[in-house]
């Protein structure tokens, strides 16, 4: 399966020797799919949306809602995707592109910085939700979030602090306001970068959580046959 990677940030040059850039987050994520990268951030768009089966696209330190033209492209390049009946999938930024794209509004949350690893109530049970599980634990980083849903959008899972934590738009377009690319060293590294945007409080917080477990593995899955590349039927719930 062709996957594309709309770039939508890059990590900082003095931290990819450890880190990798996001990139190879995703590569290692989905070392099963044959990747393309388009480095959008600086204007890079599929010339054809056939070029990739699925697209996916990053987190990223800018919000969906600033007036830069790369982010209305990208806007117009979810919908013609849509349009074309093709998935697409969304980490946080991407997630809330999607939620903006299709006609949902993001902005900064009341409830400020969600950091560390968050537990989200799953809300609904999809068949490639296999095997199933109540409860979901992902890593985060973000202050804005989906606060008015597109049309024909569904909540798939919720938290206290993030109520529309993952989000799906008719039956092919996903969006996961958490960060299943990251490691728990990558997310810790930025909540350290960011204490005084983030606050002390907060960022202890965000410390203690890392001691729970992250369910990578889990939504890993999900999303693959989400995509169509696992049959839903490959394990039993």
């Amino acid at each position: 399966m062709k996957a594309g990677l709309f770039e939508c940030d890059h990590v900082k040059e003095v931290y990819r020797d450890e880190h990798g850039d996001y990139a190879d987050m995703f590569v290692q994520l989905f070392p099963e799919l044959e990747w393309r990268f388009y480095d959008v951030c600086n204007g890079v768009l599929p010339s054809n949306l056939d070029e990739c089966d699925v697209y996916f696209a990053t987190g990223s330190y800018k919000s969906v809602y600033d007036q830069e033209d790369w982010i209305e492209e990208l806007k117009e390049t979810v919908r013609a995707i849509a349009q074309q009946d093709k998935y697409f999938v969304g980490f946080c930024f991407g997630h809330q592109l999607l939620g903006e794209a299709m006609g949902g509004k993001v902005r900064k949350s009341s409830r400020g910085w969600c950091v560390g690893v968050h537990e989200f109530d799953l809300l609904e049970h999809e068949p490639w939700m296999n095997p199933f599980q109540d409860q979901l634990n992902l890593l985060m980083m973000c202050q804005d979030q989906v606060l008015e849903l597109p049309p024909d959008a569904t909540v798939l899972a919720s938290a206290d602090k993030c109520p529309v934590g993952i989000f799906r738009v008719g039956t092919k377009m996903l969006g996961i306001q958490g960060h299943p690319e990251y490691t728990k060293a990558y997310d810790r590294l930025l909540l350290e970068m960011r204490v005084d945007r983030i606050g002390q409080e907060t960022v202890q917080i965000g410390r203690q959580s890392f001691e729970k477990d992250v369910h990578q593995e889990t939504i890993r899955n999900w999303i693959l046959r989400f995509i169509g590349y696992l049959p839903v039927e490959s394990q039993s719930a």
